[in-house]
C-alpha cells in the first residue's frame, strides 16, 4: 500500500505521516529528494531555492520526475507500505498512479490556522507576517506557477481523501485513523493466479539449489494438492554441502539435466502427490520457472492441463513440447516479494 500526502502549508500533514508511521509505513519525500540534490548541487536550502530548484527539474526532466525517484526507492527497496510526503506537482501524482494500490490524502486548515501554526513551529525559512504568509501560500498552491511549477492546489483536487484539520490533535487522529479504515477496506485481495504463485515463491525459499530457486505449487478446483523445490534426492548431500557440480564443470543452464544432484520442483511435486496416492489430471502447476523438457514429459504424463509461470527457464523444446501436447503454458506476472495482511 502507497499513501500519498499533498495539502497546504502548516496543514499538519505530520499528523497522518505519524499515524502511519505507526502502522509500519516506511516515510519518504519528494522534498528531501530535492533537498538532496540541492546538496549536491551545493545550493543553499532556502524555500525559495528550493522551489525554485524544483521547478528547473520538472522542466529539464519532467514534471514527475520527483515522485519517479522515489518510486525507483520503493522497487529497488522493495517497500510493501510506504508514504509519499511532499507531493506538489499534479504530474507526479499521475506518476504515482501508476503504483499499485496508490491513495492520495490531502490535508487542509483554514488560513487563519495555518499561519498560527507556522509562527508556532518557528522555522527559519518560514514567513513571519501575514502578508508574506499569503504569499508563499499562493506560490505553493499554484497561483501564477507554471504547468512544471509548484501546484498543491491542483494535487489536492486529485486526492482519494480529504481531511480538514481545524481541530484539536486528538480528533485529526481519529479523521486519520478513519480515512485509514477506508483505504485498507478498499485494498483488493490477491487474485488466484497471484496467491498461488506467491506461494510457489514461498516454497521457491526451501531449494538447496546455488544457480536457481524454484518453487511449484499444482492446484485443482482452487485447492492446493501438492508442492515441490528443486534440491538434492532424499539422503544425498545437497549443493549447500557439496557444491553444484554443474558450476564446475560449466554446464549451461537447460543442459545436461543429468548431471545435476537436484530433483526439479516440479518432479518433487509431481513425486509428492503419487506418494500420498493424490490424482493430479486436470490441475494447473504453478511454478516460478517454465519448465525443462524433463519436468514437461512428466507434466503431460500426469494429465496436468495448464502450466503457469512468470520466469523462462532456457529449454525453449519445452514449451514447444506443451504447446503440442495440448497444455495451456500461461506467463503471468511475478508477485510481490512481500505479503500484506491486517495484524
Amino acid at each position: 500500500m502507497i499513501i500519498g500526502l499533498t495539502g497546504s502549508l502548516a496543514s499538519g500533514k505530520g499528523v497522518v505521516s505519524d499515524f502511519l508511521k505507526k502502522q509500519g509505513f516506511v516515510y519518504l519525500s519528494l522534498s528531501d529528494e530535492l533537498r538532496e540534490i540541492a546538496k549536491e548541487m551545493k545550493i543553499e536550502l532556502t524555500r525559495e531555492n528550493l522551489q525554485n530548484l524544483g521547478n528547473k527539474l520538472r522542466e529539464e526532466r519532467g514534471a514527475g520526475v520527483l515522485a519517479e525517484l522515489v518510486a525507483e526507492k520503493i522497487k529497488n527497496q522493495q517497500y510493501r507500505k510506504a508514504i509519499i510526503d511532499g507531493i506538489r506537482n499534479p504530474a507526479e501524482v499521475n506518476f504515482l498512479r501508476k503504483l499499485k494500490n496508490f491513495h492520495l490524502i490531502s490535508v487542509d486548515a483554514p488560513q487563519e490556522t495555518r499561519f498560527r501554526r507556522l509562527v508556532a513551529r518557528n522555522r527559519e525559512s518560514d514567513p513571519k507576517i501575514w502578508v508574506d504568509f499569503l504569499k508563499v501560500d499562493e506560490r505553493d498552491k499554484g497561483i501564477g506557477e507554471a504547468e512544471t511549477g509548484q501546484g498543491v492546489g491542483k494535487c489536492m483536487a486529485l486526492a482519494d481523501f480529504s481531511l480538514i484539520n481545524d481541530s484539536t490533535f486528538e480528533e485529526a487522529q481519529e479523521k486519520v485513523k478513519n480515512i485509514f479504515e477506508k483505504i485498507s477496506n478498499k485494498a483488493p485481495r490477491p487474485g488466484w493466479d497471484e496467491y498461488f504463485m506467491k506461494m510457489a515463491a514461498l516454497i521457491a525459499e526451501r531449494s538447496t539449489c546455488l544457480r536457481h530457486h524454484v518453487g511449484a505449487v499444482i492446484v485443482k478446483d482452487k485447492r492446493v494438492m501438492a508442492t515441490g523445490y528443486n534440491g538434492a534426492a532424499r539422503g544425498i548431500k545437497d549443493c549447500k554441502e557439496r557444491g553444484c557440480l554443474r558450476n564446475e564443470l560449466n554446464i549451461p543452464s537447460g543442459t545436461r539435466h543429468e548431471i545435476c544432484r537436484a530433483i526439479h520442483a516440479e518432479q518433487n511435486a509431481i513425486i509428492q502427490g503419487a506418494i500420498h496416492g493424490v490424482k493430479l489430471d486436470g490441475a494447473i502447476i504453478y511454478c516460478t520457472h517454465t519448465p525443462c523438457m524433463i519436468c514437461a514429459k512428466m507434466i503431460v504424463q500426469t494429465g496436468i492441463k495448464e502450466v503457469a509461470s512468470y520466469h523462462d527457464y532456457s529449454d525453449a523444446d519445452a514449451r514447444k513440447f506443451l504447446e503440442e501436447a495440448g497444455v495451456l503454458l500461461r506467463k503471468i506476472e511475478k508477485p510481490e516479494g512481500c505479503i500484506d495482511f491486517l495484524d
